[in-house]
């Protein structure tokens, strides 16, 4: 769903927050109540203090104020913790729901119609929802303890002294004004340093990716210094956000420190009979006094905590713009057909598509192609020049691609979102460059399938390949499949098909710039899998892979205008 333009980052932060919001106020009540414990155990210890300064007796008996005080402080301390305990658990929960859905949303997405690279989803699912953590944990307790806390305090010492509660109704507003001063700074620097991080996500994927390439030019050095340079913009970036946080924390650190000697020095001068003014008649008596200096820091410390959380909401705000931002450019990039879930296959069927009109990319005026269809155990090529749409129609036939027209059917289902998970439950899909889990090999072909692996290796000429592994089939290949060929790759992917035991494998340009000898062994694992059998319809140029096949479909682009 895509969000208004003119939606601020406070708004978008709420409405990612929404879902959190109902546990966020019930540990922010807590944290409240918890500090406003406070102004009773200053009422015992004033009570208790101020009788033994003045010659009229003990207005309370010290063991009991000592006794009231201890359990005060225990119930206090114990509601502090499980508000705080509260309020990271929500924290968690808010980081781990915001990851799982940019991760569904970036799983969903159309084939072809990545609106974000790898390097930038890594660096929002990581390191920027994280730190919707700090602004929930601790500046929306903060942010809650602001809005109460003074407001009580602030009324409780105007009824001992109205020249007291004028200090602190002038010094308290100052710390908020400079906030949110700060703030703006505080949040464009945010912003800069997220923006770093996300560079240096990327520059770091792509140099990792492309490091046999580098290797091979003899780029390496080159790297280092584009990834030296780039790791010093971030900490230039990092170091303006401390700047701000520490400069900003020291002065408003003064503003409290200032306000809480003013009510002292007025307080001091009161009992001293300089001062004659300030309370609702009569002189200020020593209760009052001990009141009124235990109440001032504690006026002052939400605003304090505030201060201290204001760059975690900087840090929020700015991440809140990127994320929604993120949202909706994957929506808009379109998404495949159901929800990708695991389902129980159809039986064995005819595919076949009917008017047909593809958009090859999000934005790309859709193209129109024949009709087709693949019977059970049929094997079909598809041909046609480059950038004919060879990919876009496998990729639409497997669901992986909404079309804009036309129809495509496993029998008499058609595929739409309801039907989605059980035709690609019975289909097997063979791209140009397969991807692999962060997991032994063994696991990244089986993907918890029980099978015979032996049999699935040989069937895709793949025992030589796992042979000459560091680790055989415990190696870790990595996203991009290191440490194998393109060609090792996609024969281990047949493998990974073979197991299974598909009723129609939809294969990308198996065999293109392979070797002879590898597209051989391609071909043959290919044929294995008819020879299980399965249907073939496969994206290729390759004339020997094409005679091994029964027909062809030919796409051109006169047929697509």
């Amino acid at each position: 769903m895509t969000r208004p333009r003119t939606e601020t980052p406070a708004a978008r932060l709420a409405q990612l927050a929404a879902p959190a919001a109902p546990a966020l106020r019930r540990a922010s009540a807590l944290s409240v109540l918890a500090a406003l414990i406070w102004p009773v155990q200053a009422a015992l210890v004033a009570a208790a203090l101020g009788g033994l300064v003045t010659s009229s007796g003990l207005s309370l008996p010290p063991l009991w104020a000592a006794l009231g005080f201890v359990a005060l402080a225990g119930l206090r301390a114990g509601l502090d913790g499980v508000a705080q305990a509260a309020a990271q658990r929500t924290a968690r929960d808010l980081v781990a729901a915001t990851r799982a859905r940019l991760l569904t949303a970036a799983c969903l997405q159309r084939v072809g119609g990545g609106a974000l690279s790898p390097a930038e989803l890594a660096a929002l699912v990581a390191e920027k929802a994280a730190t919707l953590g700090p602004w929930a944990s601790r500046y929306a307790p903060a942010m809650a303890r602001t809005r109460w806390v003074p407001l009580v305090f602030l009324a409780l010492a105007a009824t001992q002294s109205w020249a007291a509660a004028v200090i602190l109704l002038i010094a308290g507003p100052l710390i908020p004004l400079f906030m949110a001063l700060v703030g703006m700074a505080a949040e464009t620097a945010s912003r800069q340093q997220m923006a770093e991080i996300g560079a240096l996500n990327r520059l770091a994927i792509d140099r990792i990716a492309a490091i046999t390439d580098l290797r091979l030019l003899g780029a390496g050095a080159r790297a280092r210094a584009d990834l030296a340079r780039a790791s010093d913009d971030l900490r230039t970036r990092t170091m303006a956000v401390l700047r701000i946080a520490f400069l900003s924390s020291t002065v408003l650190e003064l503003f409290s420190a200032l306000g809480v000697a003013l009510v002292a020095v007025f307080v001091g001068f009161s009992l001293l009979g300089e001062i004659g003014f300030g309370t609702w008649g009569g002189q200020m008596t020593p209760v009052q006094g001990i009141f009124l200096l235990m109440i001032a820091p504690e006026f002052f410390q939400p605003l304090r905590d505030l201060a201290a959380a204001w760059h975690d909401r900087a840090a929020a705000l700015a991440v809140a713009s990127e994320l929604t931002e993120a949202e909706a450019a994957m929506a808009r990039s379109g998404t495949i057909l159901g929800t990708g879930a695991p389902g129980l296959p159809l039986p064995a069927a005819p595919l076949s598509w009917q008017g047909l009109r593809i958009a090859p990319g999000p934005g790309a005026p859709a193209r129109a192609f024949p009709d087709g269809h693949v019977a059970p155990g049929e094997a079909v090529a598809l041909t046609g020049p480059s950038g004919v749409g060879k990919t876009t129609l496998l990729a639409a036939l497997a669901g992986l691609i909404r079309a804009d027209a036309g129809q495509i059917r496993w029998g008499d289902t058609v595929l739409d979102d309801t039907s989605a998970k059980a035709i690609r439950a019975g289909l097997a899909w063979v791209p140009q460059s397969p991807r692999f889990p962060d997991a032994p090999l063994a696991e990244a072909i089986t993907l918890g399938q029980p099978g015979d692996l032996g049999a699935a290796l040989a069937a895709a000429r793949a025992q030589a390949i796992v042979a000459t592994l560091p680790d055989g089939l415990q190696t870790r290949l990595g996203d991009l499949g290191g440490g194998v060929s393109g060609g090792e790759a996609r024969r281990l992917a047949l493998a990974r098909a073979y197991l299974v035991r598909p009723h129609l494998v939809l294969a990308d340009e198996p065999t293109a710039d392979l070797d002879a000898v590898t597209a051989q062994a391609v071909t043959e694992g290919l044929l294995a899998l008819r020879a299980q059998g399965a249907a073939l319809l496969i994206a290729t140029h390759d004339p020997a892979l094409i005679a091994a096949l029964d027909r062809d479909i030919p796409l051109s682009a006169e047929d697509m205008a």
